[in-house]
């Protein structure tokens, strides 16, 4: 499978999201081909402020391969992770990331600072952004749009 196709689930799982009245943030972690950890954003649902996609992908990926290192393991996710999802995937060991939009207001990879790969720290991961990009940015754009129309 390509770069476009676990983004495209990564997408789906932001359409879930969306549904349950959730920023439509997804992400998938996908091990040798396959998906071992898949969520969208909880965090109206779950009162939870940790609850971002990441985090919900990296905890089902967690139970699945029954270790909290994901060593040889990716994750596709439709924005730039923030400073506590990147400090997360850094703890976790990923191989690598892969993301679509970039976020210019809290993104941890590029845009606001730059977390993963800091050369203080021990762990360094593959990045590849700007995948599907249009599509990602396009539904948050849409979704906030909507939004602030209600209100």
């Amino acid at each position: 499978m390509t770069d476009d196709s676990f983004m495209r689930m990564a997408l789906e799982e932001a359409r879930r999201a969306e549904r349950l009245g959730e920023v439509p943030v997804g992400a998938v972690v996908v091990l040798d081909g396959g998906v071992v950890g898949r969520g969208g954003n909880r965090n109206l649902s779950d009162h939870d402020p940790t609850a971002h996609a990441e985090i919900v992908a990296l905890r089902e990926a967690s139970r699945t391969l029954g270790n909290h290192r994901l060593v040889g393991c990716a994750m596709f996710v439709t924005i730039e992770p923030c400073a506590m999802c990147a400090g997360a995937l850094i703890h976790a060991r990923l191989q690598r990331l892969v993301y679509g939009a970039n976020d210019p207001k809290a993104g941890a990879v590029q845009s606001v600072m730059q977390v993963l790969n800091h050369p203080a720290l021990n762990h360094r991961m593959e990045v590849t952004g700007g995948v599907m990009s249009e599509e990602c940015s396009s539904m948050l754009q849409d979704f906030f749009r909507r939004k602030r129309s209600t209100t």
